[in-house]
């Protein structure tokens, strides 16, 4: 079972300590909190309990987590952190096969209950590495982001 401890000590794992990469839209970068989001945060003194409560409240709580199977709510949670609420739900809606308009509501809860938890974890991922092949910075990050990708698919098989 993947509660939000499970996924955010998973989270944990691909993010880390104090980063401020000039090629980062996020600016100031800690535990994956980034001063581009949090703007009044004092980043480079965030604590990792600080940045967990942050995690709950302003992601795994918007993505309504804990309506989805638990090996979706991990990848939803990394994806919002990685691209953003909205994404994240773009994402989850593509891979699911509804209209796509980045807001949670009833059609999108009853399509990923109605899926397999296996199929949709692949398809969610599947179209997360899509996005980011798209972006701008790819080049630059990419690397490390089809590296999360790996572990994300592994732990997809974890959690089928």
């Amino acid at each position: 079972m993947v509660d939000f401890r499970t996924a955010i000590e998973r989270v944990l794992g691909h993010e880390g300590g104090y980063v401020n990469d000039p090629r980062d839209p996020g600016g100031e970068t800690k535990w994956g909190i980034s001063k581009r989001s949090y703007p009044n945060l004092d980043i480079k003194n965030l604590t990792r309990d600080q940045a967990i409560e942050i995690y709950q409240r302003d992601f795994w709580q918007k993505i309504h987590a804990d309506e989805l199977y638990d090996g979706i709510a991990y990848q939803g949670l990394d994806y919002a952190i990685n691209s953003g609420i909205k994404q994240a739900i773009l994402g989850l809606q593509q891979a699911l096969g509804v209209p796509a308009d980045g807001v949670w509501g009833p059609v999108t809860r009853a399509a990923a209950l109605a899926m397999a938890e296996g199929p949709q974890i692949m398809r969610y991922v599947a179209q997360r590495i899509d996005f980011m092949r798209t972006r701008s910075t790819f080049s630059y990050f990419g690397s490390g982001w089809m590296a999360r990708m790996a572990d994300n698919l592994r732990y997809g098989a974890q959690d089928m």
